[in-house]
């Protein structure tokens, strides 16, 4: 690896550490004597089907995203959201390669489930449609009500 200090300069690996993201690597410029830290992860291209056939690239913002919304203003911290959204992700690449968008919201509710109520119902709102369900049970409620017949 070229030192980033430097133009010509080469560097060794003076460490090397696994973690829960990947490889992280403690180097030195046997030219200019600077050390520095990478970082290794390996790029699996997970794909997501969606129910409509349609395959793309998973995203872990969106992942993030969806998680930290189902939070909305519950306190939360940086760390414990990392770490719960990690957790979702090791198990949704655990089924392969590609994955059905049910089996990421499947685990994402699992997850959820054991954490907090209220981000649990918050996001199976979302994903199992249920305010749609319950606007619609209101409405039938309310003409059985109010039914001429």
């Amino acid at each position: 690896m070229v030192c980033p200090f430097g133009t010509e300069c080469v560097t060794s690996v003076i460490d090397s550490r696994k973690n829960s993201e990947g490889i992280r690597r403690r180097r030195e410029c046997s030219t200019c004597g600077l050390r520095f830290t990478t970082y290794e992860k390996a790029d699996i291209n997970l794909m997501v089907q969606k129910n409509s056939g349609d395959i793309e690239e998973f995203s872990y913002e969106k992942l993030y995203q969806g998680i930290e919304n189902a939070f909305g203003g519950i306190d939360i911290s940086d760390k414990k959201l990392k770490t719960l959204v990690d957790n979702v992700h090791k198990e949704i690449k655990s089924h392969g390669k590609k994955v059905k968008s049910k089996v990421i919201g499947e685990t994402v509710l699992n997850h959820l489930k054991g954490v907090n109520e209220v981000a649990y119902l918050r996001f199976a709102s979302v994903y199992l449609s249920l305010i749609h369900i319950w606007r619609c049970r209101r409405i039938e409620r309310c003409r059985s009500r109010w039914s001429p017949y």
